[in-house]
């Protein structure tokens, strides 16, 4: 069985927005025109903790395949919707957010994972701390795992590149 597994961070010191605006951009954004490929986003889940004041939620965003239409010749890659379990925790008087993020499409053949984390900036309080970390496995494609790796690098470098 043939394993090709591709892991990206980016880090991102300095975001000039402060911390309230950001959490509320990321929790509020989808469906969005900038997003074209993000149909629609269902809480499925949300929980206020009062003791910690910890938000959690738990959403499904339904995404347009984006797999070129080449490689949709896979019987498995022929779907038009993926779909994305995303769970967040936001602690707004810490000024910190986590979310994790992974695919329900596929999981017998690819896992996608990634993570971001929001905090108030070290440097300036006014601004927001991004670091993304994130990691894709494809096994059992045989050849396809090559041409697979190489479209994931590029789709999620352009990901990395617009957050």
């Amino acid at each position: 069985m043939n394993l090709v597994s591709i892991s990206f961070e980016a880090i991102v010191t300095h975001v000039c927005f402060a911390f309230l605006l950001v959490s509320f951009c990321l929790c509020n954004c989808y469906p969005s025109p900038m997003e074209k490929h993000v149909i629609a986003v269902k809480t499925v889940e949300e929980k206020n903790d009062l003791s910690t004041g910890i938000v959690y939620r738990r959403r499904i965003a339904t995404c347009q395949n984006v797999i070129p239409e080449i490689l949709r010749k896979v019987s498995v890659l022929q779907v038009s919707e993926i779909y994305l379990e995303e769970e967040s925790w936001l602690n707004a008087q810490e000024r910190n957010m986590v979310l994790k993020t992974h695919c329900l499409t596929w999981t017998k053949f690819a896992s996608l994972s990634e993570e971001s984390v929001f905090r108030k900036s070290l440097e300036n309080p006014n601004w927001t701390e991004f670091i993304q970390k994130g990691r894709i496995s494809i096994t059992g494609a045989g050849l396809l795992n090559c041409v697979l790796e190489a479209f994931a690098q590029a789709f999620l470098n352009q990901g990395v590149k617009k957050n």
